[in-house]
């Protein structure tokens, strides 16, 4: 199980606890953190799950190009640590991951 730090633009954090099988974006839906949109459902096809990960990066899957394509057309800044939450699944040697919420999705 892997904790997941939530940390929104103001500045306030909620942690959740996450199955090794679901992705970040579905661990923000299913605990009703804000600012995660995810429009598409996790498809890869809207850009509206960008975080900014600030811890945990390493350890989390390679980007691959339709991810790094998408990235560019999500509503805020794309960043060096820009990931889309759908692709990110955690496995079992990650134990904590921490992204930054981005101010807009959409």
């Amino acid at each position: 199980m892997t904790k997941i730090v939530f940390r929104q633009p103001d500045g306030s954090e909620k942690t959740v606890d996450v199955e090794d099988d679901a992705s970040v974006m579905q661990a923000a839906i299913g605990n009703g953190i804000d600012g995660i949109v995810a429009e598409c459902g996790g498809s890869l096809q809207c850009a509206t799950c960008h975080v900014y990960v600030e811890e945990g990066l390493d350890e989390m899957p390679a980007m691959e190009e339709m991810e790094d394509e998408m990235l560019e057309c999500a509503a805020s800044p794309r960043a060096p640590n820009s990931r889309l939450s759908c692709q990110l699944h955690p496995h079992g040697n990650c134990e904590r991951i921490v992204v930054q919420i981005p101010d807009t999705q959409v």
